[in-house]
């Protein structure tokens, strides 16, 4: 991660409108050391109400003028010193670009490009922050469960999104070319306060409070992913902040709904029946079904979704039923399909009058001039979608956890091959990934020691070879071909600490830097971890005391302990391997990165886990306690002990079970019907 950035003298392009304006109170609040200077032509869609927080304040200052005029443009970073740049300024409604696409051409690509080249002529800036849109990528297929990450091929579909990827590509051009500090966003649906209501849950909102129907283009099986307002102004602050020039971040939420669900989850505030308030209306053209981001990039940043759906629709409809004329007269904006969406070169035409309570059910609002010239194709969702292609190169192939991933795949129809090469051999790494093919890479493979990790203290070179240098080896490859590594790695790289107590549930978080050193198996699996933060291709995930249902596996730390003379007893995170591993291959079709506490939450002691096998497997057993001081003079080298903090794991699967639970489900109570059939029998 790049060092922070702190601006001096901001320009925001198109801060009167509803996302940039969010951003600009934001940093104005937060920031009374920025100076912010906002260009805004005060389009139809804008307003300088939505800067009222900002106007009084003594470091913001509103010009009025257009981004194609160069002149203004030269003159603003020269006189105001500017030397950051944040360029929401854009035509953004797609129903527009269909009939006014020229207009789409002139502000989203042309300005621009006039605001690049004055960055370029006047050298002063050091970060220029492009804001795009998701529907660069084009149409995601309905079932696929890999979201679009920053490194997708661009497919735009309709002529806002096509302007939106061709100004991208002059940014990029202008990085390339000129060493411009570009950073570029691509962002989900936003919704919240002070939005325009030509959008969808603003209209909606505006609607029911008048008790009008709620009109749906085609059968409102479209999915969007929503944001809410100041959730994504938090984006762009840490994006400001922490981005690294010349990358681009998603801003988005796996979180989707179609658009029937969320016209229902409105009327259930207004207290309406859905049945009879929402009407189906003829489709607008090229309607895509679904958009939907990779969004772990910039969760690696530090930020994550704050406000869920129920909150922010609470929020949105209770600020729209205080401001109902926040716009003045929008009532041609709240038709099915507005007249000012159809004529080429009018910007704003709001006189239209207002039929969306008569009769849409059996005749939509249609122009004749827009249905002349455009060919309205079937709905997308009538297509049979393909299933995304997963195939998976597994290293670890005589090793437990790589095993249990063949089965796994097996057991899923997700088709795979074990690798052939050995990790530290970079030459058979490339053989294995050319001859596969693969989407994914899991990396299982490893040098934990036999029978114990003790035995890595007489052979480092070996231990070194495998855990340090084959790992970064296939990682490295794993990148050059862009391809996800899911590398399993350990969370015994810590010990309980002064700050993470034994007993007191403060676990180690993902981004805490490893404090055990006591084993050299350890030593290499820290160092390797932290080298690999280098890699935005890599999925950590930190395996602790991993245990299966298979209770016959001398891996399975149940069979370990139960095996022991004597056992210490201390509380420790866990990994239930039989609710983990298939957690693991969701993560990679998730495309997940980063590192990953992957434990289940909680600990669970080695007494606690003893006696449940005396309670569930077998009555008669007994062990035998001695301290860390006695265990510490029959092993070679010091075992790790410590809790990790699960809760990130736990944010992406709710459904994640605590230890004991699992503990239960997944070894225990399984095991005892086996054991019962085996006495009955």
């Amino acid at each position: 991660m790049a060092n922070k950035y702190t601006p001096k003298n901001i320009l925001i392009t198109g801060a009167a409108g509803f996302i940039a304006s969010h951003v600009c109170n934001r940093l104005i609040r937060n920031y009374p050391d920025y100076k912010i200077v906002v260009l805004d032509k005060l389009d139809y869609c804008s307003s300088l109400k939505n800067l009222d927080p900002s106007r009084s304040s003594p470091n913001f200052r509103f010009i009025k003028g257009d981004i194609a005029s160069a002149d203004l443009v030269h003159f603003i970073l020269q006189t105001e010193f500017i030397d950051t740049i944040m360029h929401f300024a854009a035509q953004t409604h797609v129903d527009n670009s269909f009939g006014n696409s020229f207009e789409f051409t002139k502000n989203n690509i042309y300005g621009t490009h006039v605001l690049l080249e004055a960055c370029k002529v006047t050298g002063q800036i050091k970060r220029f922050i492009h804001v795009s849109t998701d529907e660069v990528y084009g149409e995601t297929d309905e079932d696929a469960v890999v979201g679009n990450h920053e490194a997708s091929q661009l497919l735009p579909t309709n002529p806002y999104s096509a302007t939106k990827a061709g100004a991208e590509m002059l940014v990029m051009a202008y990085g390339r070319s000129y060493g411009l500090p570009v950073i570029t966003t691509r962002g989900n649906n936003v919704y919240g306060t002070n939005q325009f209501p030509e959008k969808l849950i603003p209209k909606f909102i505006l609607l029911a409070m008048n008790g009008k129907i709620l009109p749906i283009h085609g059968d409102g099986s479209n999915v969007r992913s929503y944001l809410y307002c100041e959730d994504v102004a938090e984006a762009f602050e840490v994006i400001l902040h922490r981005g690294e020039v010349g990358h681009v971040y998603n801003i988005g939420t796996k979180k989707e709904r179609r658009v029937i669900d969320v016209a229902r989850d409105i009327c259930r505030l207004f207290n309406l029946d859905p049945e009879s308030q929402i009407k189906f209306v003829e489709n607008r053209p090229f309607n895509d079904q679904r958009y939907f981001l990779d969004d772990q990039k910039l969760k690696s940043l530090g930020w994550y979704e704050r406000t869920t759906w129920e909150e922010g629709l609470k929020k949105t409809m209770e600020w729209y039923v205080s401001n109902p004329d926040w716009w003045g007269d929008v009532s041609g904006a709240l038709l099915p399909h507005p007249r000012m969406l159809m004529l080429p070169g009018i910007e704003r035409q709001f006189n239209a009058p207002d039929t969306s309570n008569s009769g849409l059910g059996s005749a939509p609002v249609t122009n004749k001039f827009n249905q002349s010239r455009m060919l309205v194709p079937s709905p997308k969702h009538n297509i049979p979608s393909q299933k995304p292609s997963l195939k998976f190169l597994i290293y670890g192939r005589t090793g437990w956890i790589g095993g249990l991933l063949g089965k796994l795949c097996e057991k899923q129809g997700i088709p795979f091959e074990y690798g052939k090469g050995r990790l530290e051999q970079r030459s058979q790494l490339l053989d294995d990934i050319q001859t596969v093919k693969p989407t994914h890479v899991f990396n299982a493979a490893g040098v934990t020691g036999r029978p114990n990790v003790d035995w890595c203290e007489t052979h480092k070179p070996e231990t070194i070879r495998t855990n340090v240098v084959g790992t970064l080896t296939l990682a490295d490859i794993c990148r050059e071909h862009d391809l996800l590594m899911i590398n399993y790695a350990t969370g015994c790289i810590f010990e309980y600490d002064a700050t993470h107590p034994l007993g007191t549930g403060v676990g180690f978080k993902e981004e805490d830097k490893p404090n055990f050193t006591g084993s050299f198996y350890s030593k290499t699996k820290a160092v390797v971890e932290e080298l690999l933060r280098e890699f935005d291709n890599v999925c950590t995930l930190r395996v602790r005391m991993p245990i299966s249902s298979d209770l016959s596996n001398p891996r399975n730390f149940i069979t370990k302990i139960t095996r022991y003379n004597k056992v210490v007893d201390i509380s420790n995170s866990m990994t239930i391997l039989d609710e983990l591993l298939p957690v693991s291959i969701e993560m990679a079709k998730r495309n997940l990165r980063g590192i990953w506490n992957f434990t289940n939450p909680g600990v669970v002691s080695h007494n606690e886990i003893l006696q449940m096998y005396k309670d569930y497997i077998d009555p008669n057993f007994n062990w035998v306690n001695f301290s860390l001081q006695e265990q510490a003079k029959v092993i070679v080298a010091p075992r790790s002990n410590n809790e990790l903090d699960a809760s990130k794991l736990k944010n992406e699967f709710p459904e994640l079970l605590s230890i004991k639970d699992s503990l239960i489900k997944y070894v225990f109570e399984p095991n005892r019907k086996t054991i019962a059939w085996e006495h009955s029998n």
